[in-house]
């Protein structure tokens, strides 16, 4: 049940999350929602001003002149967002939360599937999937998910990212646009995340704080893990340790993104003290770049 304060919540997300979604869809996001969904129609011949990306040149080398390649776009694209849920996720060192800035995200990714005229749909997940809402257009859908995000109390406090990218891969049966939504603290299942991506264009959505790669001087200090309770204590009294601290961090990024490379998985990497409306249109713009 939403309360009064929790309604008011989404009112204001869904607000936001409209205008950030208008703005990108003009740009980068509109690429990434529309430009993929296609499916080949015929040829013409080139005109000036074509875009020569498009050149087929296989018949322009029978023809002895340019002609490019004309699509049709797909009437209906699913996008879902699948979104971690887990403990780990309340963690945060400053006003936001890791929970709060996937939620605003998802709300964005979400509202601009909708304006863009496609399907958004939401998986959530813990150490199981919690809960799912199936694609279908328009804002209405948005809306239900960002209401249902607000609000919805996880069950478990443990991850397995393994099962949510398992659900989606059985599940969804047309090709999909999906965003893994989550901070990868869990260890990463490359086979099953490889059979996701190959069935559907799948991009990690990384949400991290920065006080988890760069510690304070703090001396001896407590440190629980969320998910399981279990606590220790952790020297961070000096800079020997902090840069052990950091390292560590450093490490297991590296690890998380070569897991992620390997299964075919595109990433960006979204920080709770920094706007990420500005990550994500620079990692559009590169990725379009690089295609």
């Amino acid at each position: 049940m939403l309360t009064r304060e929790l309604l008011a919540d989404v009112r204001r997300l869904q607000f936001r999350a409209r205008r950030r979604a208008e703005g990108l869809i003009t740009g980068e996001f509109h690429t990434a929602f529309k430009g993929q969904g296609v499916e080949f129609a015929d040829v013409r011949e080139y005109e000036p001003g074509d875009d020569v990306r498009t050149i087929d040149w296989n018949v322009t080398a029978r023809a002895g002149r340019p002609y490019i390649k004309r699509f049709n776009e797909e009437r209906l694209r699913e996008v879902v967002v699948c979104v971690d849920a887990s403990a780990s996720m309340a963690f945060g060192s400053g006003s936001k939360d890791k929970r709060r800035l996937s939620l605003e995200v998802c709300a964005v990714l979400s509202m601009a599937a909708a304006l863009s005229g496609d399907a958004p749909g939401m998986v959530l997940f813990t150490n199981a999937v919690e809960r799912a809402i199936a694609p279908a257009r328009g804002t209405r859908q948005a809306m239900r998910i960002i209401r249902e995000l607000v609000a919805y109390e996880p069950r478990s406090r443990e991850t397995n990212l393994a099962a949510a990218v398992t659900h989606l891969a059985r599940t969804r049966s047309r090709r999909a646009l999906v965003f893994l939504v989550s901070d990868f603290l869990d260890t990463i299942d490359e086979r099953s995340l490889r059979m996701l991506a190959r069935r559907h264009e799948t991009i990690g959505v990384v949400i991290e704080d920065p006080r988890e790669s760069e510690a304070p001087r703090l001396g001896l200090a407590r440190f629980q893990d969320p998910e399981t309770g279990r606590t220790g204590v952790v020297d961070l009294s000096g800079g020997s340790r902090l840069r052990t601290y950091h390292a560590a961090a450093l490490e297991h990024a590296a690890v998380r993104d070569a897991a992620l490379a390997r299964a075919g998985v595109d990433r960006v990497v979204l920080r709770t003290n920094e706007p990420f409306i500005v990550e994500l249109e620079r990692f559009l713009r590169q990725r379009e770049t690089r295609r």
